[in-house]
């Protein structure tokens, strides 16, 4: 059995196989107890576990704190998925969100399986109908890896509203910010302002992106629009590169067509180089838009880049950041860079009821004035307190938490002594 914990809940709901009705709310509690392991006195709130014995579905729903508003976070699809992996990006959604200055709560939710699956359909419908009790009162469904827009409808039609999902298709009156492009964008726009504040003109910039997915091909195509030459880019097939620059429109226009296979048609005869050979190319601008944990130690300590741009949620590991900071290396987190995405799902939010669509132009507008100014602000912070980047940006988004909890009479004493910490 789970001890009870102080505003914190773990719950395990199975689907039986002849059941045709949503899975009712199960007092079993889960028994592993490394769940203990991931509660602190930020969060997280309420772990959700849920499996469906018809499909074989197997996921779970991290709501990691709400003070600030309830939780809102994309939801993935990995055949490697772990609960401690979707808590980890729980909590990163609640300083995201903070950092923004915006009022939603950290939350994540992930289903255990490949999202290339026949299937795939079913299980996204089992898992909607599993977790139909907290959304969209507790959380509403985004988009993340292994999941598009075409998912987010699945969703709509399993739960019968608009109202439980971000990232719709446009035909369904939805912003479709991943076929738009606007976190890729947003982490573009960062690496801009923040290379204009370390005097390294972007112009010219030898950039590569490490993951050219929708995030890594929209920040591609930005960052050449700016004047900057991406001599590499890389996918789960290998790295394409070539150190006079990359022609990055016809990259982006074929990987709509043929996904990933476009890197290697690109490459031709001389085929890819290893995925992890992007790490390793000269350049001014790294950006990891791909997993995370990619940038460790070794990578830190023999990058060339000057400035790295995290596209992906914890692309870089923790001595890996201390050693990127020691060297001199400008590092944008995670929460900062590529926190283009929520602002348009904030904008969804609002509209997910409306008769009327979101304007995009607004969308596009609000990311480059919001993620500039942060991604500038967090660097000075850095400056004058010798923090890492990522340790100043998580003090000015736990403050603002940590506020909202003491107005709520949420905040224990050991929160206020570890405000600072990760």
């Amino acid at each position: 059995m789970f001890p009870n914990v102080p505003g914190a809940e773990a719950v395990h709901r199975t689907h039986g196989a002849g059941d045709d009705q949503p899975p009712r709310r199960s007092e079993d509690r889960v028994s592993d107890t490394d769940l203990f392991d991931l509660m602190d006195d930020w969060g997280p709130e309420k772990i959700v576990c849920v499996s469906d014995r018809r499909t074989g579905m197997r996921g779970v729903l991290v709501i990691d704190n709400t003070a600030r508003g309830m939780g809102k976070g994309g939801t993935r699809m990995s055949a490697t998925l772990t609960v401690g992996e979707v808590a980890r990006l729980a909590r990163t959604m609640t300083w995201k969100w903070a950092a923004v200055d915006l009022f939603y709560g950290g939350a994540k939710a992930g289903i255990l399986g490949d999202p290339r699956r026949a299937d795939k359909e079913a299980v996204l419908r089992a898992f909607a109908r599993a977790l139909a009790d907290e959304v969209p009162a507790e959380y509403v469904f985004g988009l993340d890896m292994g999941l598009a827009e075409a998912d987010a409808a699945i969703f709509v039609d399993e739960l019968r509203s608009r109202g439980v999902a971000t990232g719709l298709p446009r035909a369904l009156g939805g912003t479709p910010y991943d076929q738009l492009g606007i976190t890729g964008y947003g982490v573009a726009e960062a690496a801009q302002a923040v290379a204009a504040d370390i005097d390294l003109p972007l112009v010219g910039a030898r950039v590569v992106i490490q993951g050219f997915g929708a995030v890594g091909a929209a920040a591609a195509a930005r960052l050449s629009e700016l004047g900057a030459r991406v001599v590499g880019v890389s996918n789960a097939l290998g790295t394409l590169a070539d150190p006079d620059g990359l022609d990055v429109a016809a990259l982006t226009a074929d990987r709509v067509v043929a996904g990933d296979e476009a890197l290697r048609a690109a490459a031709g005869a001389g085929g890819l180089q290893h995925v992890d050979a992007a790490l390793d190319l000269d350049c001014d601008i790294l950006v990891p838009a791909a997993r995370q944990d990619v940038i460790d130690a070794d990578v830190a300590a023999r990058t060339s880049a000057r400035l790295v741009v995290e596209g992906a949620n914890l692309p870089t590991s923790d001595d890996a950041r201390r050693i990127l900071h020691d060297r001199g290396v400008a590092v944008v987190p995670d929460f900062i860079a590529n926190a283009g995405g929520i602002i348009a799902a904030a904008y969804s939010m609002d509209a997910r009821t409306s008769a009327f669509v979101v304007d995009t132009a607004e969308v596009f507008a609000t990311v480059s004035e919001k993620l500039r100014a942060n991604a500038v602000e967090v660097l000075a912070r850095s400056r004058r307190t010798g923090a890492t980047t990522r340790q100043a940006a998580l003090d000015m988004a736990q403050a603002r938490v940590l506020a909202a909890m003491e107005l709520r009479g949420q905040c224990p004493a050991a929160a206020v002594s570890r405000v600072g910490a990760a």
